[in-house]
């Protein structure tokens, strides 16, 4: 992750940054064994870059942090939660294309 502003999201910094965040925060569930989320990766870090401001993008590695995985119902991965707050606006599961996981956050952004 040589992107600055995808964050590493733990249980120890996800109040501050996900629930207290300003802005809605897309967080991409994934792991290191997990081909699809290497995949999956460079869209994500382009995303953050595009979308800043609009969204914060965080990743959890569901090995390392089960907790949050399980709070999420995370069942595969990769999934793709946006969260606002303590709510969650969009959940996606699987690889996408950059065009479409935009399109689909804007449209949740914007309705």
């Amino acid at each position: 992750m040589a992107d600055k502003k995808v964050l590493t999201i733990t249980d120890e910094n996800f109040e501050q940054e996900v629930v207290n965040s300003e802005v809605p925060v897309l967080i991409d569930f994934w792991a290191s064994w997990c081909a699809p989320c290497r995949m999956i990766a460079p869209t994500i870090e382009a995303l953050a870059s595009e979308m800043d401001g609009q969204i914060k993008v965080g990743k959890v590695n569901v090995d390392e942090q089960p907790a949050l995985a399980a709070n999420f119902q995370v069942m595969s991965i990769p999934t793709l939660t946006l969260t606002k707050g303590k709510e969650t606006i969009y959940q996606t599961v699987g690889v996408k294309t950059k065009d479409v996981l935009k399109q689909e956050i804007e449209a949740k952004l914007n309705g």
